[in-house]
């Protein structure tokens, strides 16, 4: 680590700690104690989680209320994790302005802007994600520690959404954030509870329960220098029973393009090139609960989503004509399930979901002289998914801490690709992957408040084990460890090791072999003769087999009982990743120059070489304006997926809170901040190189802090948030660091207030100071100069939101 980054991460730490700021669940009614379990569970002792014993005491007089628990990163109904979790509730959405899920995740430090995200631009896949560094959906995905987007799993009420696009992401942001009581994030190994895609964490997206009446509201912004002008309008409505409850919610947004020629830095590009997609969105969603009898709970969420998008990338204006892009991504969803109440204590559930994902595809290209349009591509990359489970939880025995909890399971998940091309009528891609899987996890409190034993508050052990059977490569048995111990009142200690797998998408699977010709200087080959040529191997390799990976965290939580407002915590992380699926080249412009590709380029190919490469694949393009010639052809790039050896992410999570009553009002101070070391390893003679703090791929330091007042009907927020710099491995350059501010101010009307009666009103701004984004020497006039996976070129953006509950 260099001085300069250690002194930004230790200047974002001191600012944390001097705060007292966090990402936990304290602004929800989150610091309730579970009896011998110390005040360690507050991140999961949400309002709404009960257990079952206090689940029975009737909310009203004839209700019959049996809320099932969600607790992520565990499956012991009221249990805790020994991973670190980060909560952010409603409340805590609305105070920091946030309308989608999607700028909520951004906004976490352990998240990588890069991955499937509306703001990535062209040039992004550049980085160690390769083709996943971009916007195909329009959607917004969660990318921990940078791992990419399909090595973190996302939940809604606990189940499992369809992938998106061809990268195996997830849109988190088609959850329409009306109906989200809370995102529970773990950045840590899960694939002991979850399986596959838990290799950088989860996330759980939770639905609210108990929401009465209706509320309409509409939203209207823009930037200030142009671009990005919004106009949301959304309904919710809910209601509760005896014996359960519903909400639904429908929203309707549509948002204008950012075009490079609206930004100083970027007028020099062609028009039009877009560097935030226009889109428009309608989006709906249903969730269920209703009480059978008074031992069985039938829930069932329903999710339906539709966004069309309209994008103008990698245009130069040398050639006579530009590339438009207008996608359509319809996301749906329905997961029912039943929990039945057994004697004893146990809890028997049935559950199952279906999602698809639709993504049309539609690529024209305009002529610049007459502005005719001919498709180029119009293709359905199609996503399906169906999960059944059986699974039991309840107390095995007593101990001194508490009951002895074992949570076991098994089910079955297939996932379905298939790419269609609507022009030909052909199937591109069609795979298929189907796992049954087997789990366990106990908990066992073997010292508890009331244990009276002398040093130990609490002393928690969990194991976890997991095995899953695919019918593509066998099977894979992952475990976990987790230990939980409090010497006091005042400080939690958790440590956790396990390991975790991610089986090889069906895109990285099935996709076809292409063979791909250019002129040496595409590829950055500068000594070369001008007719100089390269081949270049891209595609699907169905050798691959699963990725692997070793993941320890170890955390301090200190929550002292003389500020009952304050929780900090300090978490360390390894995340060991071998057989890391990737493609091996992603700079082309650099491909014949960057020492980390020599392995993946044969010089000099013979002719049977050459010969056998074209004959291993489906098609063969010839981009290099002269005919091929194999006596030309100067180089191989062996470019298709690969399981590469080894890729080492590791760091430091730091995160705090502190809430005080001031006067008539309260204020919450609140922040985290990460920072982040990763390297990769291509091949087992390869030296490793770094990743993190290099073009396109994470940042070394990210940090959030800021503070919250509210008093009566007022709210009023401030945060800022920093990036470190990021090295363009071309020249050797740091860009500098990213420093923007958000303010949001909301008041609501009291029931009391006549007409005006449950209206509320928000003013929020991002980026006050319209900062710029940190520049670079872009390779290509198609590329922005900026890197658009660190840093927005959104500037300062402003909205004005008012909403009626009745």
């Amino acid at each position: 680590m260099t001085t300069r980054t250690l002194r930004n991460a230790i200047s974002i730490a001191l600012l944390v700690a001097a705060t007292g700021t966090s990402e936990r669940a304290v602004a929800q009614d989150a610091t309730a104690d579970t009896a011998g379990q110390g005040r360690a569970t507050t991140t999961h002792a949400s309002a709404g989680q009960r257990s079952k014993n206090e689940k029975a005491a009737p909310a009203q007089p004839g209700t019959t209320n049996l809320q099932t628990i969600t607790v992520t990163g565990t499956r012991i109904r009221g249990g805790t994790t020994p991973s670190p979790v980060i909560t952010i509730g409603s409340e805590q959405i609305q105070q920091e302005g946030f309308t989608d899920l999607g700028e909520v995740i951004r906004s976490v430090p352990q998240n990588f802007g890069g991955g499937q995200n509306p703001g990535v631009a062209v040039g992004a896949t550049a980085g160690a994600g390769g083709i996943a560094n971009q916007n195909v959906t329009g959607g917004s995905s969660l990318n921990l520690r940078g791992l990419g987007p399909d090595a973190t799993l996302t939940l809604l009420n606990g189940r499992r959404l369809a992938y998106g696009g061809i990268v195996q992401a997830v849109d988190i942001s088609a959850i329409p954030v009306e109906a989200v009581e809370r995102i529970e994030i773990v950045p840590d190994g899960a694939s002991a509870i979850y399986g596959s895609d838990a290799v950088g964490g989860v996330g759980n997206v939770i639905l609210k329960r108990d929401y009465q009446g209706v509320t309409v509201g509409a939203r209207y912004g823009g930037a200030a220098d142009g671009g990005l002008a919004t106009r949301e309008y959304n309904v919710t409505a809910g209601g509760q029973w005896s014996t359960g409850g519903l909400i639904a919610t429908y929203k309707d947004a549509s948002t204008d393009p950012i075009y490079a020629r609206q930004r100083a830095y970027t007028r020099s590009m062609f028009d039009p090139t877009t560097l935030y997609p226009g889109s428009e969105l309608r989006s709906g969603l249903v969730s269920l609960h209703q009480s059978l009898t008074d031992a069985a709970e039938l829930h069932v969420d329903a999710l339906r989503t539709r966004r069309t998008q309209d994008v103008y990338p990698y245009n130069t204006g040398l050639r006579p004509f530009y590339y438009r892009v207008t996608p359509t991504t319809t996301t749906s969803l329905v997961s029912p399930g039943l929990d039945v109440f057994l004697p004893g204590d146990w809890t028997l559930s049935v559950a199952g979901s279906w999602g698809r994902d639709r993504h049309i595809q539609r690529q024209s290209r305009v002529d610049l002289a007459t502005g005719a349009s001919a498709i180029l591509i119009h293709d359905c990359d199609c996503n399906t998914a169906r999960s059944y489970e059986l699974s039991a939880e309840g107390p095995l025995f007593t101990l001194s801490g508490g009951e002895a909890r074992l949570a076991v399971g098994a089910g079955r998940r297939k996932n379905t690709f298939e790419q269609h091309s609507y022009l030909s009528g052909a199937t591109v891609i069609h795979g298929e992957q189907s796992s049954r899987f087997a789990y366990a996890e106990m908990n066992l409190p073997l010292v508890g408040a009331d244990s009276g034993v002398s040093g130990i508050r609490r002393l928690d052990l969990t194991a976890a084990v997991r095995n899953e059977h695919y019918d593509s490569f066998g099977g894979v048995t992952t475990p976990q460890l987790g230990v939980i111990f409090g010497p006091n009142d005042d400080v939690t200690l958790k440590a956790s090791w396990g390991r975790s797998f991610k089986a090889p998408t069906l895109v990285q699977l099935h996709q076809a072999q292409i063979a791909l010709l250019d002129v040496a200087s595409f590829y950055g080959g500068a000594a070369y003769a001008p007719d100089a040529t390269v081949l270049s191997l891209q595609g699907g390799n169905p050798d691959l087999g699963p990725e692997r990976a070793t993941t320890w965290t170890v955390s301090s939580a200190f929550h002292p009982e003389a500020l009952p407002g304050l929780e900090s915590e300090i978490t360390w992380f390894d995340i060991d990743y071998t057989d890391r699926v990737v493609q091996p080249i992603t700079d082309y412009g650099r491909a014949l120059v960057n020492p980390n590709d020599a392995q993946f380029v044969s010089l000099m190919p013979s002719a049977q070489a050459q010969a056998d490469l074209l004959a291993s694949t489906s098609a063969f393009y010839n981009f290099a304006g002269v005919p091929y010639d194999p006596s030309h052809v100067v180089a191989i790039l062996y470019a298709r997926y690969v399981n590469v050896a080894r890729q080492h992410v590791k760091g430091l999570d730091l995160s705090s809170s502190y809430r005080v009553f001031v006067g008539a009002g309260h204020l919450t101070l609140r922040g985290s901040a990460t920072w982040l070391d990763s390297s990769q390893q291509n091949t087992p003679t390869q030296d490793s190189y770094a990743v993190a703090g290099v073009l396109f791929n994470p940042a070394k330091v990210r940090g959030r802090l800021g503070a919250v007042w509210s008093r009566g009907g007022w709210s009023t927020s401030a945060f800022a948030n920093y990036t470190s710099g990021v090295t363009d491995r071309a020249n050797g350059r740091k860009t500098s660091s990213f420093t923007t501010f958000d303010a949001t101010m909301r008041y609501a009307f009291g029931e009391s207030s006549g007409a005006l009666s449950g209206v509320e009103l928000a003013l929020s701004a991002q980026n006050l100071l319209n900062r710029a984004p940190p520049l670079y020497v872009a390779t290509s006039p198609d590329r922005p100069p900026y890197d658009s996976t660190n840093y927005s070129a959104i500037g300062r953006y402003v909205s004005l939101s008012v909403s009626k509950h009745w």
